[in-house]
């Protein structure tokens, strides 16, 4: 077992180190990275806390509105195999007070504790930690500011990987409470139009109402043969009503509504027959493809799984078994490239929500989880693959 402490020259105590990723998850909070400019400045504030220990962040500019936003690597060791972390620097919009972060019980409360600037700030100090112990693989640590919004263009993920930067395996620190997601559904977001028949207010019999054509469509959207399938890890795929738009003035009969739906659809299913399904209702509809984004998968016999489940054990008396994730992340734009991958992070909950929270213990121990992994990975070489 390697130990829970490591030695910088003089050793640290218990009390003090486990006080660094905490200090540096609220830093990172105070940061609005909502917007362009806020991811920005966090991103500037990422490389700087990198150059102030010695290390040589690569940036690469690009991604974002206008290409104005910085994604970051910062690479240590030569050894094999190659192993990448990715984490996420922006947030989505939040109350003014969550970015003033607290805790309480325990609990350390505020905007990207755990999604996921709570476990990015464990990734920087878990890559110290492995370069002042002698990095026993190559590993890359990525950052990018714009895994929740899409900004249309280049993403930061596949701007780093068209820089060359892939590997044998990739950990995102999405947060799955110590849990090792290795399916996550496919997003299939639909933007449905219907069509009705205007008419004045006052006599609605005359007229066909589009908004309430919308409802039933919706309520047979959700009695589809796709919507009951189920999978090993899924017991259903996800639809979420995002937006309606329908009617101009009170007066009159709307004509036309259009709503869109996000389906988060199972591995296992297939975007074009869950269209066929969605057009098959017999109303006046127009159905339009807005997004699609493949699922992403791993085997659980994945050696690099295997090696993080064990390491997992050493540290969480639950059973860290494999999960099905239900949202997306950026490890789909590493499956496209060949590279193999999990969602993985620590506990806490609220996430996207007023009451955002990591478990501030669980910071710690998911920087000593990396660093084992590494170590373990790095120690059987090419035999792990």
């Amino acid at each position: 077992m390697i130990p829970a402490l490591y030695r910088r020259g003089a050793l640290l105590t218990v009390e003090l180190r486990s006080t660094e990723v905490f200090a540096l998850t609220k830093t990172l909070v105070r940061y609005r990275s909502y917007s362009p400019a806020g991811a920005q400045s966090v991103m500037e504030f990422i490389g700087g806390w990198f150059e102030a220990r010695g290390f040589e962040p690569m940036r690469y500019p690009g991604a974002g509105p206008d290409g104005g936003l910085t994604s970051l690597a910062v690479r240590i060791g030569s050894g094999s195999p190659h192993i990448l972390l990715h984490g996420h620097a922006d947030v989505v919009p939040a109350e003014e007070r969550q970015f003033e972060p607290y805790e309480k019980g325990g609990e350390l409360h505020g905007r990207g504790t755990y999604d996921m600037k709570g476990a990015l700030a464990a990734m920087m100090y878990a890559l110290e930690d492995l370069n002042d112990l002698g990095c026993p693989a190559t590993v890359d640590l990525l950052v990018v500011p714009d895994e929740e919004k899409d900004y249309g263009g280049p993403s930061g993920a596949e701007i780093l990987i068209e820089n060359g930067h892939v590997g044998d395996f990739i950990i995102t620190g999405e947060p799955t409470d110590f849990r090792i997601g290795t399916q996550a559904k496919g997003v299939l977001d639909l933007r449905i139009t219907l069509f009705g028949k205007s008419a004045h207010g006052s006599r609605p019999w005359l007229g066909k109402n589009a908004v309430l054509l919308a409802a039933e469509h919706y309520r047979r959207v959700t009695g589809l043969p796709f919507t009951r399938e189920r999978s090993e890890l899924f017991p259903y795929p996800s639809i979420n009503l995002a937006r309606i738009i329908g009617g101009d003035v009170i007066n009159r009969v709307p004509d036309r509504c259009t709503y869109d739906l996000d389906i988060r659809y199972l591995p296992e299913q297939d975007t074009q027959e869950i269209v066929r399904q969605i057009r098959s209702i017999d109303l006046p509809a127009r159905v339009e493809v807005l997004f699609s984004r493949e699922p992403t998968y791993v085997s659980r016999r994945n050696p690099f799984v295997r090696a993080l489940r064990e390491v997992v054990t050493r540290h969480y008396r639950a059973n860290p078994v494999s999960v099905g994730r239900h949202g997306a992340s950026d490890i789909v734009y590493f499956q496209r490239a060949g590279v193999p991958g999990v969602e993985f992070g620590p506990i806490g909950g609220g996430h996207h929500g007023p009451n955002e929270y990591v478990v501030s213990s669980s910071l710690e121990t998911y920087r000593q989880m990396l660093v084992q992994f590494v170590q373990i990975v790095g120690k059987n070489g090419h035999a792990v693959r």
